[in-house]
């Protein structure tokens, strides 16, 4: 069984739980009670190109963020006008966060909200609105195209955005044709658990080498974002996911990326989320550069 497999089928049987705990009409309640969602996409594409900076305390391949890095993750991604969206990771298991995560870290931000996490049911789609999500992520490694359309569909009726993220030119492929967002991410997720990229990914992660030495999580390939831009349609927003580091992050807005989603490289840095958020855009801005 590949990890992907594993993942989906942890969330199935917790969403089981989750609709007991709380019935679907208990979330259309607290839906009544919100304001409007924040744009997502609108965010993205003001001000030029940007990042939508992540926060999660863990994932399968890296293991445990830093975390000072996750405390100060909020504040750091509120005052930074790189950051133009946070993507929360919402799954315990995992990533070591719950959908309440994403309710807190929303009221100390401020900024459009993305729920990140493996979204299979209607039923998820109603709780990223009832805890305050300006946008949900689908991966159609993990949905067909029916249910890309069905889940965006009802998110777009709720007024949040959908980020449709993709592998492949097969994967772009089965986006629904209102898509508007999407998101190519370099990271393999079907890597099997007994493979050495997942094997190396996780030493990596737990010796903390990851920052230290320049030495990048081998389940991504930066080659992928190159390879598969040309396939999406113009005028989408293009979103490049996973792998990216300061040296990185010119090259991709070069090649016609809109924005980057970035974790890992900020979570795990050893100077911090503030200090890496500036790297990063001197990066894009060099001749802003001090030191």
């Amino acid at each position: 069984m590949t990890l992907l497999e594993q993942i989906v089928r942890d969330k199935r049987g917790e969403l089981d739980k989750t609709k007991a705990a709380r019935p679907l009409k208990d979330l259309q309640a607290r839906i009544k009670a919100l304001p409007k969602p924040i744009g997502f996409g609108e965010a993205l594409k003001k001000d030029g190109f940007g990042i939508i900076a992540e926060i999660k305390k863990k994932s399968p391949s890296m293991s445990e963020m830093i975390p000072a890095n996750i405390d100060e993750a909020a504040g750091a991604y509120r005052d930074s006008r790189i950051v133009k969206a946070v993507s929360i990771l919402t799954d315990w298991k995992y990533f070591g966060m719950a959908i309440e995560d994403l309710q807190r870290l929303k009221g100390e931000i401020g900024k459009p909200v993305l729920r990140k996490d493996f979204m299979l049911d209607e039923y998820q789609v109603w709780e990223a609105r009832a805890f305050g999500a300006d946008a949900i992520l689908l991966m159609a490694c993990v949905l067909n195209t029916d249910e890309m359309r069905r889940l965006s569909d009802l998110a777009m009726q709720l007024g949040m955005d959908v980020l449709f993220e993709c592998h492949s030119t097969t994967e772009i492929a089965m986006i629904p044709p209102t898509a508007q967002i999407y998101g190519i991410n370099s990271r393999e997720f079907k890597t099997g658990r007994t493979s050495f990229r997942y094997r190396a990914s996780r030493m990596i992660g737990k010796l903390k080498l990851f920052g230290h030495f320049g030495m990048r999580d081998f389940s991504t390939d930066l080659a992928v974002f190159e390879q598969l831009i040309g396939a999406l349609p113009k005028p989408a927003i293009k979103v490049a996911e996973s792998g990216l580091k300061p040296t990185g992050i010119a090259g991709v807005r070069n090649i016609g990326f809109d924005c980057a989603l970035i974790g890992t490289a900020l979570l795990k840095s050893p100077q911090g989320v503030r200090r890496t958020l500036e790297l990063f855009s001197d990066a894009l801005n060099p001749e802003n550069a001090v030191g």
